[in-house]
């Protein structure tokens, strides 16, 4: 799976170490920024990460900042992503198996880096369930296409 990820500055050591766990996972990744500790404004991160997963250049998308909310709040500003900032286990695996979420969005600030290797790990490998959670992804992708056209 080829997995975009970008961090604003103060996710720059979090998203170092989840590109290493990702290679040993056998996953690609596109290092979309930041590319040092310097003060960077995390929506322009959000919107390369989300480009690539508009663009079909990703399949998946991870984000990181201090609390992961300015994340997904840009994030889910493109058509198609569907960006979830996620605290733990359940959210991690919840937010793949029922919403299909193809961004996470994580805290710098708030997670260890054992608990951030096992939301990857489940992220990673939790499969959308489809069924009934199918139609509720449908109803969001419905919202998305009527507010665009209008905008």
């Amino acid at each position: 799976m080829k997995i975009a990820i970008g961090s604003d500055h103060r996710g720059y050591e979090v998203k170092t170490k989840i590109i290493e766990h990702l290679k040993k996972l056998g996953h690609d990744s596109v290092d979309c920024g930041a590319h040092d500790c310097h003060s960077i404004d995390y929506p322009d991160i959000a919107m390369a990460v989300a480009e690539k997963i508009v663009g079909g250049e990703a399949d998946r998308g991870i984000l990181i900042c201090g609390s992961g909310i300015g994340m997904a709040i840009t994030a889910n500003k493109f058509p198609g992503v569907r960006a979830a900032t996620c605290h733990d286990d359940l959210t991690a695996e919840m937010s793949r198996r029922h919403n299909n979420v193809n961004v996470m969005c994580l805290s710098a600030d708030l997670l260890g880096e054992r608990l951030i290797d096992r939301m990857v790990d489940l992220w990673i490998t939790t499969e959308f369930e489809k069924g009934r959670h199918q139609r509720r992804v449908d109803k969001i992708t419905e919202v998305e296409k009527r507010f665009s056209k209008e905008g």
